[in-house]
């Protein structure tokens, strides 16, 4: 009888912490680059910002599509809440991983700057130039974003409970380092 997989593959462990440190940097950058006085630099910083969002866009696309041909192992024993709570976290962690990158292209097309993922490729204006959709857009996107902290923390958090108070191996199945779940 084959044993019983506890941990993640290394590919979904690597996609999971490359995303999550693409998540962090572009949010460190998307609050600092707005400060910027209008200019070449603050215009390199909007571009990298750019580009990170549409890298993690296309991370979580391939990391869904590695999940679709490589199942997680089986969930950890816990109580159904918590359970319900992870499943509906990780969905809405999906979904925003998708929408504010595509919050974020859309923003350029109604502002009227064209999105050139890694000064190469031209991406299509999602919407014409818009001036009221483009403050909109603004403001869907900020508020994606920090929906988005919100829920990193608080998986962050119940990743640490499980593995400080419980103590039940749900983060090492995880961490890239670590040789038992």
């Amino acid at each position: 009888m084959p044993a019983t997989r506890t941990r993640y593959t290394g590919t979904a462990v690597a996609l999971h912490w490359l995303t999550a440190c693409l998540i962090v940097f572009g949010f460190a950058v998307g609050l600092w680059m707005t400060d910027l006085a209008f200019g070449p630099l603050k215009l390199k910083w909007y571009a990298y910002h750019k580009w990170i969002g549409i890298t993690v866009f296309l991370l979580v696309a391939l990391r869904l599509a590695w999940r679709w041909r490589h199942p997680p192992p089986p969930a950890a024993p816990m109580p159904d809440w918590q359970r319900r709570a992870a499943a509906a976290t990780h969905i809405l962690l999906y979904a925003l991983m998708f929408l504010i990158p595509l919050s974020g292209w859309t923003y350029s097309s109604a502002t009227g700057v064209s999105v050139v993922y890694l000064g190469l490729f031209p991406l299509p204006d999602l919407v014409p130039k818009d001036k009221i959709l483009a403050a909109v857009l603004k403001a869907l996107h900020g508020t994606l974003n920090y929906t988005l902290l919100a829920l990193v923390i608080v998986h962050a958090g119940a990743a640490l409970w499980h593995h400080l108070v419980e103590r039940d191996g749900v983060l090492a199945r995880m961490l890239p380092f670590s040789p038992r779940a």
